[in-house]
């Protein structure tokens, strides 16, 4: 079995201990991002030779690195794929950015992304329309159509192309157009088509579900899952996502959770009318907003007047059997239609201010498919 590298075992650098001078950030030839990812790497190299810092160190967080050069967590983040593209430093899923070890054998979940696959799609883009030395490329979003590819990530490929003397900006602002050839003599990584992590942790959930589930069991939680595949709730999140655009999980409002409906090996089947008769989790979702709302505006038309304070949205989680999270949105939309006010401090809470009408209403959203309710009339 894999030894993962556990983030409490790591030694954080402090950001208080970087006394390289900071770089000039205005008046840039490049990018913020590139010119940081320059500076982070002399400061790595030169700590790294003195003794001061040490392989396999935590780097300091995103945002503390943005407070202190005083730029966006986004211009951080593309300065460190700059360095990591150099080999100076490597992120790992779930614990941060550590000072690269180039001897190191542990266990890394990080395979080709997005960015690194837009790259070689941009290569191929200007080998197959005969760019010569000197033309001028289209913008990043024009390209980005062109390649399959989001505008962001493209625009990331085409900066990391910049940093490789392949392309040159004459803007410093990447997001305007003026990407130049400098030079055509490249090579295409046919190979790149790699899974991303999304997808191979899609398929590492497959072989979750076949070993440990069966049809009609319910998911683990996110965390959980990501505890067990060594990865970000986000990429979980965004893989089981996958899994439901398949076929092979359901997702259902509540305490009904994600539920397998199909094993993964199982060939394309229609799906089960007991499983269908659920909507679809964002049309449930206004369903039971609305429907909370309505309950609320009962209870706050036969029990209080106007100035009285309602209970917590804890207490009324409980008192109804509903998430916090749904208590808390009804109450939003009953605050817009001028029902409700909040107030902050330690006298504060929800207070009314209008009594609402509570007639009965037949409500926007079905908390079943219409298309499978008639079978179960009887």
């Amino acid at each position: 079995m894999q030894n993962y590298i556990r983030k409490n075992d790591l030694k954080k650098i402090d950001i208080n201990s970087i006394t390289k001078d900071f770089p000039d950030l205005k008046n840039l030839k490049e990018s913020k991002a590139i010119t940081i990812g320059k500076w982070l790497m002399e400061w790595i190299k030169e700590d790294l030779a003195s003794g001061k810092i040490q392989s396999n160190n935590l780097l300091p967080s995103k945002s503390e690195f943005a407070y202190m050069l005083g730029v966006s967590i986004g211009t951080i983040q593309n300065a460190l794929r700059y360095l990591e593209d150099r080999g100076c430093v490597e992120s790992k899923q779930c614990i941060g950015t550590l000072v690269k070890n180039t001897a190191s054998t542990s266990a890394m979940r990080k395979l080709t992304s997005k960015r690194e696959n837009a790259i070689e799609e941009i290569k191929k883009y200007i080998k197959s329309n005969n760019f010569n030395i000197g033309q001028h490329l289209q913008s990043a979003k024009v390209i980005a159509q062109c390649i399959g590819c989001s505008h962001n990530t493209t625009r990331l490929a085409l900066e990391y192309l910049c940093s490789n003397g392949i392309l040159t900006h004459k803007f410093k602002n990447s997001k305007e157009t003026g990407w130049i050839l400098n030079n055509n003599n490249f090579s295409i990584n046919e190979a790149t088509r790699n899974e991303t992590l999304v997808t191979k942790v899609r398929n590492d959930l497959k072989n979750y579900i076949t070993k440990n589930l069966q049809t009609g069991a319910k998911m683990p939680p996110h965390a959980e899952l990501a505890k067990e595949l060594h990865a970000s709730i986000k990429t979980i999140h965004d893989a089981l996502k996958m899994l439901i655009d398949d076929g092979i999980l359901l997702a259902r409002r509540g305490r009904y959770g994600t539920t397998v409906i199909k094993m993964p090996d199982e060939m394309a089947i229609e799906q089960p009318r007991e499983t269908s008769i659920f909507a679809p989790a964002k049309e449930t979702a206004f369903y039971y907003y609305e429907k909370t709302q309505h309950n609320i505006k009962k209870m706050i038309a036969e029990n209080y007047s106007v100035g009285m304070k309602l209970p917590s949205i804890i207490e009324l989680s409980k008192q109804m059997d509903l998430s916090p999270n749904t208590i808390r949105k009804a109450f939003h939309n009953l605050a817009k239609e001028g029902y409700l006010v909040f107030s902050r401090g330690r006298y504060g809470g929800t207070f009314v201010i209008d009594i609402p009408e509570t007639e009965e209403q037949a409500f926007k959203w079905l908390a079943v498919n219409p298309q499978y309710a008639e079978a179960y009339k009887n």
